[in-house]
């Protein structure tokens, strides 16, 4: 029997990944016209299949029957073809439910914000029933509810984003600043590409409890996937499986002082991982054809600083790469959030008596650098990792955090 995703466009989706690591049946993706789906729903081969945007209500009257949460949510993901017909289920619901429950964040007797009014919302105003949300509010474009009118509801203490904003490759885009809601616990985002969305990154900053939507993603497959062969599978399995696509998507970013062997251990990492590498200053200098010292000291610091941070914004939304930056990359706080969105940070210290200073005119006063960067490269690290040793050895110390 044959299992699969289908939806229109599909693009690239992680659940033939996902599925791999759960069970031993073939999974593929199935890209369909509107006027292809009953043929292809009519096919005697079909075991299961999941469905995303934009067939999650136009596949309801092919199913026989529907459940409890598929009536009650209005849409279906998930249809199982069984003897007596197609059959509708939803395991958004079940995603939804686990990336609440791994967030620790509690919604009883609390007021939701749901911004939007997809079928994303719909799930996520349903399991917010089901928790036993006080009040559930639908914030859209258009209505009394709308953008415009957010201060009549400054009291919300659970905000969740069932919009595309921020979604790949509009990434910095943000539909609402939280500093305007004092009473928050806790921020949602349906969004799992990239990693951390900039509403996201915006309620770790402010120390939110949050969770973007990678767990849905995978909670929710994991449902799938029991559905489809009737069986039980363990949270601890669902944890496997979350860390192995995370570990796929997340980019391993080095920063730290000029001349600190990040271009280095990049390249030693891209031995040992098979990722590709990105060398920022590298890139630069290949595309501007000279050094960028040069660039420095011919355009000036600030123009090379626009040139690293259009960089930045067009590799740090890729994923599984390793992207060495430039010494001063860290400095501005957009190139920060970018490099975080789908980055883990690590700071590669090595002692300034080992840094070269020959043609590099930012690292004349080594030691007044290093005070000015030190702070800079702590906050936004999520690792400091040692470079005096070989560079061998640094990098397997990246990999074993990494792969924690």
């Amino acid at each position: 029997m044959r299992y699969g995703l289908i939806g229109n466009p599909l693009g690239h989706s992680w659940s033939p990944k996902i599925h791999a690591l759960l069970g031993d049946y073939e999974y593929g993706l199935y890209p369909l016209e509107k006027e292809e789906l009953a043929s292809f729903l009519g096919q005697k081969d079909l075991g299961g299949l999941n469905v995303t945007l934009p067939y999650k209500k136009e596949v309801l009257p092919f199913c026989a029957g529907l459940s409890d949460a598929a009536q009650k949510i209005g849409c279906v993901n998930v249809l199982r073809f069984t003897p007596e017909g197609i059959f509708g289920d939803n395991t958004d619901c079940d995603g939804f439910l686990y990336m609440v429950r791994r967030s620790g964040i509690a919604f009883e007797g609390r007021k939701v914000l749901v911004l939007g009014s997809g079928g994303a919302s719909l799930t996520a105003r349903y399991c917010s029933s089901l928790l036993g949300a006080g009040q559930i509010v639908t914030i859209s474009r258009k209505g009394p509810d709308d953008y415009d009118h957010l201060d009549r509801h400054r009291d919300a203490q659970i905000i969740i984003n069932t919009t595309p904003l921020g979604m790949y490759p509009d990434n910095e885009s943000q539909a609402l600043s939280l500093a305007e809601f004092p009473k928050l616990e806790g921020v949602l985002d349906v969004v799992y590409n990239p990693l951390r969305t900039a509403i996201i990154q915006q309620a770790q900053e402010m120390g939110i409890p949050c969770s973007a939507g990678l767990p849905m993603l995978v909670a929710q497959a994991v449902a799938a996937s029991e559905r489809f062969m009737g069986n039980r599978i363990p949270d601890e399995k669902t944890e496997q499986v979350l860390s192995a696509i995370r570990s796929d998507i997340e980019n391993i970013v080095l920063i730290g002082m000029p001349g600190c062997g990040k271009s280095t251990i990049g390249r030693e990492l891209e031995k040992m991982t098979g990722r590709k590498l990105v060398d920022i200053d590298a890139m630069i200098e290949e595309e501007h054809g000279c050094p960028i010292p040069q660039i420095i000291t011919t355009r000036g610091e600030e123009f090379f600083r626009d040139l690293e941070t259009e960089a930045v914004c067009r590799w740090a939304k890729q994923s599984g790469l390793i992207i060495a930056c430039g010494g001063g990359t860290p400095l501005r706080e957009r190139n920060r959030r970018l490099l975080r969105q789908n980055g883990m940070i690590f700071w590669l210290q090595r002692e300034l008596s080992l840094l070269p200073t020959i043609g590099r005119p930012l690292s004349v006063d080594l030691e007044k650098l290093e005070s000015v960067r030190r702070p800079v490269y702590e906050a936004a690290s999520d690792a400091q990792i040692d470079n005096n040793g070989p560079a061998q050895e640094t990098a397997r110390k990246i990999l074993e955090v990494f792969g924690k």
